[in-house]
């Protein structure tokens, strides 16, 4: 692990200016996050690390709304990935989500809540067992967790519950672009008197049953969750179905 990060750091600081760099020597973190020796042993203990430009972590870099936001996570130039794990160091719930591409690219878009600001990163396990780290800081004025969302202030929210809009891209640029968006209030549970409720299942399929993703979701994830996915080449319609951490399902189906 030690040979993987220090041949990173070493790159990386090459490119940096003095100040960033010595600050990636002391603690291999590009980021210079305080935190980064807890995040790597609570989620990435025991296996090799490599910091790496190939995992493209993008956001604002302020954050002008804590409760909303934009994340995409590409990975694609890794090749083949069996694990992508998205955390951000100084949430109180560190954990966002992870997703588990199959038969669709290594890349996801999402909005997540923000406590405070932040490094955001991807950790992308690779078939030899390699963790590939890339990320962001991001500034904001903070309160994403902790704040009510709206949906607390909706009369028919349960009517809405895990309702499904989206689109498919089948041309133009954005051509095999998934977007969907689920209902759901994504409750952190770190607000008196409102338990954790949140999505925590979502899976990604061809029409012919083929997975393309699945992803395991987390309280950070914001309200009314957003997703974006690139599934490639389309062939036909795409089926997604999930259920929260209550057990309330769904399934739906976004033609092209």
């Amino acid at each position: 692990m030690k040979f993987h990060m220090t041949v990173a750091a070493i790159a990386l600081a090459a490119l940096m200016p003095p100040g960033e760099a010595a600050a990636l020597r002391e603690s291999g973190d590009p980021l210079a996050s305080a935190r980064w020796g807890e995040m790597q042993k609570a989620f990435l203990a025991g296996a090799p690390v490599l910091f790496d430009p190939r995992v493209k972590v993008v956001a604002p870099s302020t954050a002008e709304n804590p409760m909303q936001v934009p994340v995409t996570v590409d990975a694609t130039a890794l090749g083949k990935v069996v694990e992508v794990l998205v955390f951000a160091d100084f949430n109180p719930i560190l954990q966002v989500l992870r997703f588990f591409p199959e038969a669709a690219p290594a890349y996801l878009g999402f909005r997540v809540k923000l406590q405070q600001s932040t490094p955001v990163r991807a950790a992308v396990r690779t078939a030899d067992g390699v963790w590939h780290v890339g990320g962001i800081w991001v500034n904001t004025v903070g309160g994403g967790c902790t704040a009510p969302t709206g949906t607390a202030a909706s009369k028919d929210w349960q009517q809405r519950l895990n309702m499904v809009s989206g689109r498919q891209w089948t041309e133009g640029p954005n051509v095999g672009r998934v977007r969907l968006r689920i209902e759901h209030p994504m409750d952190t549970g770190l607000i008196a008197g409102t338990p954790a409720f949140h999505l925590e299942e979502i899976e990604f399929r061809d029409a012919g049953g083929q997975r393309l993703m699945r992803l395991q979701t987390y309280e950070p994830v914001s309200e009314n969750p957003v997703f974006t996915l690139n599934r490639g080449a389309v062939d036909g319609p795409l089926e997604a179905s999930g259920r929260d951490n209550n057990g309330n399902v769904f399934k739906a189906r976004i033609a092209p």
